[in-house]
């Protein structure tokens, strides 16, 4: 067990799938507008470089795990141009806000949404050219299990991307991330979102969640190959690349 699969919202005994489920549900109305605020709205420059990685390789269809409210599948669908695209996720809250966004842009014939345990998904072997994951994965009850699950739906040659928030490992950005995800994000958090926890939690989980060369080697087993990783706004998020 990895040490962010002990941490759960809310502090809470229990399935941990339920928990992050629940959380993202009571965040969901304004978790879009929270993550810009707290990123400086830095997070879509990360969105659009890790899917940059996969334009030279044209995927027509792709599964976002860890949809949340689609920001990651929606921009994928308008610089990729896939055949379909479906973003998966626990929390029907954070979908539903995903799928008005798609609505509005007219983007229903290529993104779609579905409920899924990413522990144990519905997709047959092999259907995916291309899987993505975007500030989620950090969240799964089984970090070993679901990256299992992403490489086995993937086709043999197909692409896995993954970016995720971690923690600076230079001086003085270690030292400044430190102060500004334990003091100003938890504090601003719980104002907006009116969740007194939520926002503790996701930084507790990105202090404890393994980084760089020890992710490559989990990635590794999980069965991907031809993997790597570049740090991006001094090791604030790491981009991760592999191919089944």
């Amino acid at each position: 067990m990895y040490d962010q699969e002990k941490i759960k919202p809310y502090g809470k005994q229990g399935d941990k799938g339920q928990l992050v489920e629940e959380m993202f549900d009571n965040i969901a109305p304004t978790y879009d507008a929270l993550n810009h605020r707290l990123s400086w709205d830095i997070d879509k420059g990360w969105r659009r470089k890790a899917i940059g990685l996969l334009a030279p390789f044209h995927p027509q269809s792709i599964l976002d795990i860890a949809t949340g409210t689609g920001d990651f599948a929606i921009l994928a669908a308008q610089m990729l141009h896939p055949e379909k695209l479906v973003g998966a996720d626990i929390s029907e809250g954070m979908m539903s806000i995903g799928k008005e966004k798609v609505r509005k842009l007219g983007l229903d014939n290529v993104v779609s949404f579905k409920k899924e345990d990413c522990m144990a998904m519905s997709f047959a072997d092999n259907t995916f050219d291309a899987v993505t994951a975007a500030f989620g994965i950090r969240n799964f009850q089984d970090l070993d299990k679901g990256l299992k699950e992403m490489c086995r739906v993937l086709k043999k040659g197909g692409h896995l991307c993954i970016a995720e928030l971690t923690t600076p490992v230079s001086f003085p950005m270690k030292q400044l991330f430190h102060i500004y995800s334990h003091t100003f994000l938890p504090i601003y958090g719980k104002l907006i979102s009116k969740d007194s926890s939520a926002y503790s939690y996701l930084t507790a989980t990105i202090e404890a969640f393994p980084q760089g060369e020890r992710m490559m080697e989990i990635l590794k087993k999980a069965g991907f190959s031809k993997v790597s990783f570049k740090r991006l706004t001094f090791g604030i998020c790491t981009l991760y690349f592999a191919e089944k």
